[in-house]
């Protein structure tokens, strides 16, 4: 913890000065920021425009209702929805995304994703590994290892930045975790237990809207401890974590009605509430994630709804397939609009997939066999499809893609050599980010 400590003055909300700023440990397993920020010093920052977009859709989507559908498959496997065309020749996806269809040539569509383990959280969408015989400390994210490696753009933001809610030990509350790379590089939840480590002057996010009272109370501070050479002090990591919380950019990244509103209602809203079983539709955590990357962040991965419809699958499709078709199609539309889509690659899957056949209650079970992926960014080659299942969506029968080849091809899209690239785990062990000499890049994209 760090505290900066000065005569029990008041401020002009009448908080003393001596409980005007302290710096916990941002969600990351009670680390203070100052030894956060000198671990990722020395790890190095770079200096690249690279980033990350991760989008989970927690609990398996249906695969064969999104990208895959199987018009000649019988009516027990076929589903309720009809394909349509895209602006890509050839390529036809489910009729609740027109808008995805209508930028396809951006997209790649990935219909034979194996080697899930069929576990209900979040762990190989964000590390490409199983939580399965791992080294001690556990594998990290690729969030944790873009932060390791590279740092945050900008040393008022975190590298690594968390926006699915906290639920228990649900999966869609999961926003990855740092592994043997300690602490340091854990993500940054500000919708979670980092909302609170967010709090100045007593004023929390809930509270910062009010933003003429936030920085005329930074600024008196400011100038106040410049004058009086408290920050001679510091050293120079207590100075940047000083800088990080004084600083209005995370919380003006985090302010999305700092946008035009015709962007915000291209996004849309969603619902700007938990729903009963602890997942989010907030469309705006879209547009959120790329104010954080444009303002330096280096992954921000995110939840939307919850996709376990052993129940009611078509129902529920209807409500969310066109509410992630307007928020992604509107993520992809604005990266590209703002020059960054080159750079920042962008994600989009679930855990596994559903089953063929519909059940008894009009749902789809647990299909770990084969899932889907929307690839989208970086600078890969897109406007393809990878990959084919069998008639009835059982299996792959063309180019079966493991999740350890996507995470090869996104870390190659950031710049990362994958063939000479280790990270020392917990025994001092130099570990790949991906199984060395098993996967590589996918060939179709770069």
């Amino acid at each position: 913890m760090l505290s900066i400590l000065g005569n029990r003055l008041s401020m002009c909300d009448n908080l003393s000065r001596r409980s005007f700023l302290q710096i916990g440990g941002l969600a990351m397993g009670g680390l203070s920021m100052p030894q956060i920020l000198q671990a990722e010093q020395a790890s190095g920052v770079g200096s690249n425009n690279k980033g990350i977009i991760m989008i989970f859709l927690p609990g398996g989507p249906p695969h064969q209702d999104m990208w895959d559908l199987k018009m000649d498959a019988p009516s027990e496997i076929r589903g309720e929805f009809h394909p349509i065309a895209t602006n890509v020749p050839g390529i036809e996806i489910c009729e609740l995304f027109p808008r995805l269809a209508g930028m396809a040539d951006k997209l790649t569509f990935v219909r034979s994703i194996v080697g899930a383990t069929g576990s209900h959280h979040a762990f190989q969408c964000l590390t490409g590994r199983t939580d399965r015989n791992q080294p001690q400390g556990g594998w990290p994210a690729m969030g944790a290892v873009l932060s390791k490696l590279y740092g945050s753009r900008d040393p008022a933001v975190p590298p690594y930045v968390g926006l699915s809610p906290k639920c228990g030990h649900k999966p869609w509350g999961d926003n990855g975790q740092p592994g043997f790379l300690g602490v340091a590089h854990a993500p940054f939840a500000p919708h979670g237990d980092g909302k609170d480590d967010m709090v100045l002057n007593g004023i929390t996010l809930d509270r910062l809207s009010d933003r003429k009272q936030v920085l005329k109370s930074l600024d008196s501070f400011r100038k106040e401890t410049d004058n009086s050479g408290m920050m001679d002090g510091l050293d120079a990591f207590n100075q940047q974590a000083f800088g990080i919380l004084t600083s209005s950019k995370l919380v003006d990244a985090l302010d999305v009605e700092k946008e035009d509103p015709a962007l915000i209602e291209r996004y849309g809203r969603g619902e700007d509430k938990l729903q009963a079983d602890g997942s989010t539709r907030l469309l705006t955590n879209f547009l959120i994630a790329r104010r954080l990357i444009e303002a330096g962040v280096r992954c921000v991965s995110l939840s939307f709804s919850r996709w376990d419809w052993h129940g009611g699958n078509f129902s529920r499709a209807r409500q969310d397939f066109p509410m992630l078709d307007q928020a992604v199609s509107a993520l992809i539309e604005d990266l590209e609009n703002r020059g960054m889509l080159d750079d920042i690659p962008v994600i989009v899957w679930g855990e596994f997939g559903r089953t063929p056949k519909i059940n008894s209650s009009a749902g789809r079970d647990h299909w770990p066999r084969v899932s889907c992926a929307l690839m989208a960014g970086g600078g890969m080659r897109h406007g393809q499809i990878i990959g084919a299942t069998n008639r009835l969506g059982e299996y792959a029968t063309q180019r079966p893609v493991h999740f350890q080849e996507v995470f090869a091809t996104l870390y190659k899209s950031m710049g990362i050599n994958i063939e000479k690239t280790t990270l020392r785990d917990f025994q001092g062990r130099p570990q790949f980010l991906v199984e060395h000499n098993q996967y590589q890049p996918m060939p179709e994209l770069v």
